[in-house]
């Protein structure tokens, strides 16, 4: 079932979202060679205790830590480790998310380690193109296909494609609400859009093959080709005056 937020409601996820974005902002300018992600997940931890949240992540379905901290071919999920060192050339994509006063934000961003490959950054480029393709469907009166096919058709035209296994879903007093939201589909199919929803769309993008495999860890999505892998993420209310993204740094 999917539920409507209030406008109170949703001030309070964009509070919550507010928190994710800073802390994002932080982890991202501490994202340099040398660094590992055992030290972005303690430093988002750290954060997210100085502001009076909740790491939303830790503890979920038994994950163990607050950051999924994803490096190259790895799509999502991946587990921090201080043997893990960033270097340059990396891709690696931080997904983050907080409980605050009983309220859910998440959002993820890939962040470049030093110089990367041309391609390595065409492909962020894709994904985040794809990611607001999507956002500018999530208007009242559309489908939530809409937001899926914008979202292939702007990864696919590029040449990248899009995971199909890992989607998008609702959030707000819960880290994952109804409807799932898938980034392929058809226009105008599925779920009408409704003033009063809050969604967190999140393309996962991949040069290669969409196809995807879950390592022996339980939790780190890879690449079926190895291929590198890029994710980025927004929480967006649905309101009457279009879409609102929560999660943008202002």
């Amino acid at each position: 079932m999917v539920i409507l937020k209030s406008p109170e409601e949703i001030e309070k996820i964009r509070k919550s979202n507010r928190i994710v974005a800073e802390i994002l902002a932080e982890l991202k300018a501490h994202a340099k060679p040398g660094v590992t992600t055992g030290d972005l997940d303690r430093l988002s931890e750290s954060l997210t205790h100085r502001r009076g949240a909740r790491p939303a992540f830790k503890g979920y379905r038994g994950y163990p830590y607050s950051l999924c901290a994803s490096v190259n071919q790895e799509v999502v999920h991946g587990m921090p480790s201080d043997g893990r060192v960033l270097k340059d050339g990396d891709l690696v994509s931080l997904d983050f998310g907080v409980d605050y006063q009983g309220y859910f934000g998440d959002a993820a961003i890939t962040v470049a380690i030093g110089q990367v490959s041309r391609e390595a950054r065409r492909l962020m480029d894709v994904t985040e193109a794809g990611l607001y393709e999507g956002i500018r469907e999530a208007r009242a009166g559309n489908r939530l296909g809409d937001i899926s096919a914008a979202v292939q058709a702007c990864v696919e035209a590029a040449g990248c494609s899009v995971v199909r296994d890992y989607v998008g879903h609702g959030i707000g007093r819960e880290l994952h609400e109804d409807p799932q939201i898938p980034n392929y589909g058809v226009k105008g199919r599925g779920v009408a859009l409704k003033a009063g929803m809050v969604l967190a769309i999140e393309p996962m993008v991949n040069l290669g093959t969409y196809r995807v495999q879950v390592l022996e860890d339980g939790w780190t999505v890879v690449t079926a080709d190895g291929k590198l892998s890029a994710h980025f993420e927004h929480s967006v209310a649905i309101t009457d005056r279009g879409p609102e993204i929560l999660s943008l740094l202002r």
